[in-house]
């Protein structure tokens, strides 16, 4: 147990290192993007004739953009801050950490150049079909307030902006990157606490035997489990060949990494700084139904 307590030690000091900077570089590089690309360029990139195709680049910019589900937020608030529209947005949020590049490369190797490709196109359209039923529901009314790069604690409408006017750019972006980092932080320290008491204490062979050959509800348990996960590109490869190896079905995999991946409780901590409860819940719930599904078509397609 001891060996448990520090690894999870040791994987919350290494994970909050790197997503601090992580936070701060994308934020600052979003407040440069902010400075050089006026509002109204951003949302004639989504805003095109047929409405479809703003959802289409939303998906697309999700997928060529390396990004965990962590860093994906702080590009998201200065996207949506900028004027890109709500709908597009949330596909972009729904893609962005399972079309990671580094993940279709790993799962290559895991399932097969045939798998991989049904895997891109099933998350690919599913991050579409996401983000045009949250904007048929109305969902975008539960965004709190964004001020600044974005306004995690939910401060009340019309607050002034934290960057001065007037300034060099590389300034104003900096300050802007402060401004959305520092009320972000204790939801990031507390939902990477809680990443690493699973990551570090929960053992894999729980996760073998609920979601193990013969289990009847080995994908939804797979998918479940894969909530308060949280893996990332440089952990999804040995997590899920551990699994394979040790006798988890393929399509229990692949459920596990569309929920570990795409809405941990971390980076729902982390949501519901920016998004109110109804949201949250509506974008897990919708990653859960995309995780079983997935994983029960290539149960039943890979075995």
């Amino acid at each position: 147990m001891a060996g448990g307590f520090a690894e999870t030690g040791r994987w919350f000091l290494v994970t909050t290192a790197e997503l601090v900077a992580l936070f701060l570089a994308l934020s600052f590089l979003v407040g440069l993007l902010q400075a050089w690309l006026p509002e109204e360029k951003v949302r004639a990139l989504f805003e095109r004739r047929r409405p479809v195709t703003g959802y289409l680049v939303g998906a697309a910019l999700g997928a060529v953009t390396p990004f965990c589900s962590y860093s994906t937020i702080p590009v998201l608030a200065g996207l949506l801050k900028s004027g890109a529209p709500f709908g597009p947005m949330m596909a972009f949020l729904f893609a962005s950490p399972l079309l990671d590049p580094i993940v279709l490369g790993v799962l290559v190797f895991l399932i097969g150049p045939e798998g991989t490709v049904a895997y891109a196109v099933l998350t690919f359209s599913a991050s579409i079909l996401i983000g045009a039923l949250f904007a048929r529901l109305g969902l975008e009314k539960d965004v709190k307030p964004l001020r600044g790069a974005a306004e995690p604690g939910g401060g009340p409408p019309g607050g002034e902006a934290t960057v001065p006017a007037k300034g060099p750019v590389w300034r104003r972006a900096w300050a802007d990157a402060w401004a959305f980092f520092v009320p972000a932080l204790p939801y990031l320290l507390i939902g990477t606490a809680a990443g690493a008491a699973i990551y570090g204490l929960v053992p894999t062979s729980w996760m073998v035997a609920a979601a193990g050959p013969g289990q009847p509800f080995a994908i939804p348990l797979a998918a479940a489990l894969g909530v308060p996960m949280y893996v990332n590109a440089e952990t999804f490869f040995p997590i899920s060949a551990a699994l394979l190896e040790k006798g988890v079905g393929v399509g229990a995999v692949v459920a596990l990494v569309i929920t570990s991946m795409g809405v941990s409780v971390p980076e729902v901590v982390l949501l519901g700084g920016l998004f109110r409860w109804r949201l949250v819940a509506a974008l897990v719930a919708s990653v859960f139904v995309v995780a079983v599904g997935a994983g029960t078509l290539f149960a039943l397609v890979l075995g």
